[in-house]
């Protein structure tokens, strides 16, 4: 049977557009409290990992053996945009580790944020890896290596005692024995789970000292996670303290409900991050969790090029009862 329509796409009288997907919130006890759709196929979580990534960080006593602030434990989580406030903080946090950015295994793109990357199209500035959104998860690889004092060279491969490590917690959180992996876009390893064991272990997460830890860096610093005006800031602001959120590449989106010991997994069958981010907004607002600063992810307006709304985006209705 094929996954629910989540997310329509409308114009004029008409649904355009659909986007299929599976949904899963678990408990701590590994309980699924909600599901659409099929939940147990394995996937790629891509970016919505990396809270999961940053475990090793915390849990080494490297972040406490740098002196790394809550802004540096959230950008180890991070897919930034590529601004001054995340590429000075990354700058920083490699010089203080006795690192380079030529240390970085991730490669260049430029900056997520129309205006920085059109101010260095001006100066004829060109991107280096540090304008990597996932520079920040890289450069917390390499801070753990530099604590247990091994190579840092080839920190990104499977082989590696810190991506090791990363998959060690992940076999906690899942209880997965073995875990399939693939290279992730910045030359990482990103271990597949299925919707359920990602939202299962995400729940297990808010309950351990590290994953609160990590959890809490990220929701008081939301905008070191994403950047300026895009979804993860916004539903973590509007979620007050009770909610971190982290979207993924490929439709995938992760969350985390620390004071409901609660996890969120959405996969979007045709790969759409517009989809996820509105199934995850209908998510949130099914549990009460959804600021009203949020509420323009929930519904969107459709334009077309002179302006004019002529559609929107919106949850079908399969998204219309959350109940956990």
């Amino acid at each position: 049977m094929p996954n629910p329509i989540l997310v329509e796409l409308t114009r004029g009288p008409l649904v355009e557009s659909v986007h299929r997907g599976a949904v899963a919130i678990a408990d701590a006890t590994g309980a699924i409290r909600f599901s659409l759709g099929d939940i147990e196929t394995l996937t790629y979580s891509r970016s919505s990992l990396k809270p999961m990534q940053a475990i090793p960080l915390v849990e080494s006593g490297a972040a406490d053996a740098f002196g790394l602030s809550g802004e540096e434990i959230a950008l180890a989580c991070a897919s930034h945009s590529g601004e001054p406030m995340h590429t000075e903080r990354v700058a920083a946090w490699l010089a203080r580790i006795g690192c380079t950015e030529s240390d970085l295994a991730c490669g260049a793109h430029p900056s997520r944020y129309e205006p920085v990357a059109e101010a260095m199209i001006r100066a004829g500035a060109k991107p280096t890896r540090i304008f990597n959104n996932c520079s920040g998860k890289h450069t917390g690889f390499l801070t753990v290596a530099r604590h247990w004092d091994i190579a840092t060279e080839g920190y990104e491969r499977v082989d590696h005692p810190v991506q090791q490590a990363v998959a060690a917690a992940l076999k906690t959180l899942t209880g997965a024995q073995e875990l399939v992996f693939g290279i992730d876009g910045c030359a990482a390893p990103n271990f597949a789970t299925s919707v359920a064991d990602f939202a299962r272990a995400a729940a297990r997460m808010t309950g351990m000292d590290v994953g609160r830890r990590i959890l809490t860096a990220m929701i008081a610093h939301p905008e070191m996670i994403s950047g300026t005006g895009r979804a993860c800031a916004t539903l973590i602001r509007a979620g007050g303290e009770e909610v971190s959120v982290k979207i993924g590449a490929e439709g995938f989106f992760g969350g985390w409900l620390p004071e409901r010991g609660l996890g969120i997994a959405i996969k979007i069958d045709d790969g759409a991050g517009r989809a996820s981010e509105t199934a995850m907004a209908a998510v949130l607002d099914g549990l009460g969790l959804l600021g009203d600063g949020a509420r323009g992810l929930l519904r969107g307006a459709v334009l077309n090029t002179r302006g004019t709304v002529v559609g929107e985006r919106r949850p079908a209705a399969a998204l219309a009862k959350i109940a956990v």
